[in-house]
């Protein structure tokens, strides 16, 4: 099978898109930046490509019928299973890694006691971890070090504790590990991974026992079918880092507004609200950018801008929304700064000001520079596309449907769940017509 991948390296996650020769999309992938761009790159074209062999089982064993009204629960039970081995596989790693990094820490007499508490805090993670890939689990973050970081985290204070060490001996030796595990690519064990996996789900599901031979069968003959990489495409903030060539790479402002016309082909606006910047871009109907502005060097009213202030609020950034949506009252924020907005929100608290409200008002001031943005470019047109890890929260969507209808009237305003992946889309869109329309052959790897 042809693939045609598209891969967005920004500032935050690096996200990635395989579509096929229909320009169906076959998979997803999505991790977090990191200072090695090449592994960034490879781990999300690597989950996009693990998605599409999902997309894949599904529609094969949809077909055979093999799982009649079990194929949901099937299919939630075997990538369930996949992550769970993907991450004792990553957490093996880890506890191999600490103790060699233990080696060269200089603790003293204390080394062979941070050892065997190292084993303990593993042998632990290592009995939790099922828990965390178990049904209705949830997970403030799908990337390893966000889980074993916060698991470590808890677990070695306890240990710690019990051990009477130093808590402090063995944060030291995990931020020496976990930048070293976090750039290892695991492309090796997928498969083996995915047929444990399977083992696991039949043993979690005996009802599908009788009907095992019949759900096999097209599972494996996906496996064996290759997923040929026909044409790369990145694009992104870091895509200059990116290891393809010059042939191989598409600005981020083309990209998206390809992607944004690909989910929606009637858009003519689109913005796009990232982690490092914002983009105002005008299209026509065939995807072409006509026109664009972007913010300048600063990155207020982005998602950075966010992350500033949950730290500032001591709060995770996906809760900033939900928070945000349970105002009453309009506050007006005066800055869209990252380096005031911490002072006028201490003072917003000190003056009595709910959090709600204040997070509300921050949520309306990065609209409003994102709408003068989208002013200087031309204005908004109907239809109007929201894209990017921004679009995701609820208190900015809100926000932008209030002002977009005072300014605007009403206008159709499209968010795709996916709307973080449409650089990626584009990314993949434009490998696809490089093949297909212009016929290239070149390949790029990442």
């Amino acid at each position: 099978m042809r693939c045609f991948v598209g891969i967005d390296l920004g500032s935050t996650t690096t996200k990635a898109v395989v579509i096929d020769e229909n320009q169906n999309v076959l998979g997803r992938g999505i991790t977090n930046s990191r200072s090695n761009y090449d592994t960034a790159a490879a781990i999300a074209k690597q989950e996009a490509l693990v998605n599409g062999r999902f997309h894949l089982f599904r529609r094969s064993l949809s077909t055979s019928g093999a799982l009649d009204g079990d194929l949901d629960a099937f299919l939630g039970q075997l990538e369930r299973s996949f992550r769970l081995e993907q991450y004792l596989e990553q957490l093996a790693d880890l506890e191999e890694t600490c103790q060699r990094a233990l080696e060269s820490a200089k603790f003293g007499d204390a080394t062979k006691d941070v050892s065997a508490a190292l084993t303990e805090v593993f042998r632990r993670m290592r009995d939790d971890a099922p828990g965390l890939f178990a049904p209705g689990a949830k997970r403030k973050s799908d990337f390893f070090r966000d889980i074993a970081g916060s698991v470590y985290l808890a677990t070695g204070e306890t240990v710690a504790k019990e051990a009477g060490i130093r808590y402090d001996f063995l944060l030291n030796v995990f931020d020496r590990s976990i930048i070293e595990v976090e750039n290892r690519v695991y492309s090796e064990s997928v498969r083996r991974h995915l047929g444990t996996a399977l083992e696991r789900t039949f043993a979690a599901m005996p009802g599908t026992a009788g009907r095992r031979g019949q759900v096999e069968a097209p599972i494996k003959g996906i496996l064996d079918l290759p997923m040929e990489e026909t044409y790369v495409v990145g694009t992104g903030y870091g895509r200059a880092r990116l290891p393809f060539s010059k042939e191989h790479i598409r600005s981020e402002i083309l990209c998206h507004g390809l992607g944004a016309h690909v989910m929606y082909p009637q858009t003519a606006t689109v913005l796009d609200i990232g982690g490092q910047d914002t983009k105002a871009i005008q299209i026509d109907r065939h995807g072409i950018v006509e026109s664009f502005q972007m913010n300048d060097r600063c990155a207020a009213g982005c998602g950075r801008y966010l992350g500033y202030i949950a730290d500032e609020m001591n709060m995770g950034l996906h809760e900033l929304g939900p928070l945000a949506m349970k105002s009453t009252k309009t506050i007006r924020i005066n800055s869209t700064c990252t380096v005031f907005a911490g002072a006028e929100l201490r003072d917003r608290l000190s003056l009595g000001d709910k959090r709600e409200d204040i997070m509300a008002g921050l949520h309306r001031a990065i609209i409003l520079r994102a709408m003068s943005i989208l002013a200087r470019s031309g204005g908004i047109r109907n239809e109007f596309t929201f894209t990017g890890g921004v679009a995701k929260n609820e208190a900015a969507v809100r926000s932008l449907k209030e002002l977009v209808k005072e300014n605007y009237g009403e206008l159709t305003l499209n968010i795709d769940p996916d709307s973080i992946y449409t650089g990626a889309l584009g990314g993949a869109t434009f490998a696809w017509r490089a093949v297909v329309e212009e016929g290239r052959t070149a390949e790029a790897k990442a």
